[in-house]
């Protein structure tokens, strides 16, 4: 390459470094920021350390993990009816660009952004679901308790599965609609009875023949849904009951 070539290539290369400092959003920005950022938004070392990419330092000398979704960076509580998300305080660490960007342009930036990922949180605050999560107002979910993750995963919340097997096993002509046992499907309640010999006069005095005489409880006993092999003799409220 000849002499006058080269520096060409060197004032080219020094006009583009040069533009760049100039007018950092024409040139390099990948889009405008969000509008919450709006004041630095050509302070562009604001987020960026030079050479290096976004600092996650520099976004948390403004957000204080322990303050996000809480209070706002100029220490302003949330107004009313805000989202109040605090569960970034329970980060392993701080990586902000895991999950935000502070650009909305363009396409292929937006296809490079993900979802928020459970494995961002600490080992032992992964399970504690309901810190963040308000299960839903039906009557399953009133009796199910905190521990989500016999139906539910953490890499979506649907589908979830429930893990019959557990509680009664449906073998045999168990195999039937839920609504058979979970009357008007309020599955926080079962019964046995109405099938066939399962009428309460007839099971009580069939239970009474063994001594048994609370038969509330059904799968206290049959947990398979057998009738062999009971395996206690604990009982409920009449009308079978869930645990």
């Amino acid at each position: 390459m000849c002499r006058w070539g080269l520096w060409l290539m060197i004032a080219v290369l020094g006009g583009l470094i040069a533009l760049t400092f100039a007018w950092p959003q024409a040139m390099v920005a990948p889009g405008p920021v969000i509008a919450a950022h709006r004041e630095i938004a050509g302070n562009c070392f604001a987020c960026h350390a030079p050479l290096r990419g976004v600092s996650a330092q520099r976004c948390t000398a403004c957000h204080k993990l322990t303050d996000i979704g809480l209070r706002t960076t100029k220490g302003v509580p949330v107004k009313a009816g805000a989202p109040r998300i605090a569960f970034h305080r329970a980060l392993s660490e701080a990586n902000c660009m895991a999950c935000h960007s502070d650009h909305t342009g363009p396409l292929l930036l937006k296809a490079a952004q993900h979802r928020f990922a459970h494995a961002l949180l600490r080992p032992d605050v992964r399970g504690q679901c309901a810190a963040c999560h308000r299960a839903p107002a039906t009557p399953f979910h009133a009796q199910a308790g905190s521990n989500c993750a016999a139906c539910h995963s953490a890499k979506a919340w649907k589908p979830a599965t429930f893990d019959h097997t557990r509680f009664f096993a449906l073998s045999g002509p168990h195999q039937t609609a839920c609504t058979t046992c979970h009357i008007g499907g309020n599955t926080s309640r079962y019964t046995c009875f109405g099938c066939h010999e399962h009428q309460p006069d007839q099971i009580r005095a069939k239970h009474a023949e063994e001594g048994i005489q609370n038969i509330g409880n059904c799968v206290a006993c049959h947990r398979s849904g057998s009738g062999e092999g009971a395996e206690g003799h604990e009982g409920g409220g009449e009308g079978g009951r869930g645990d």
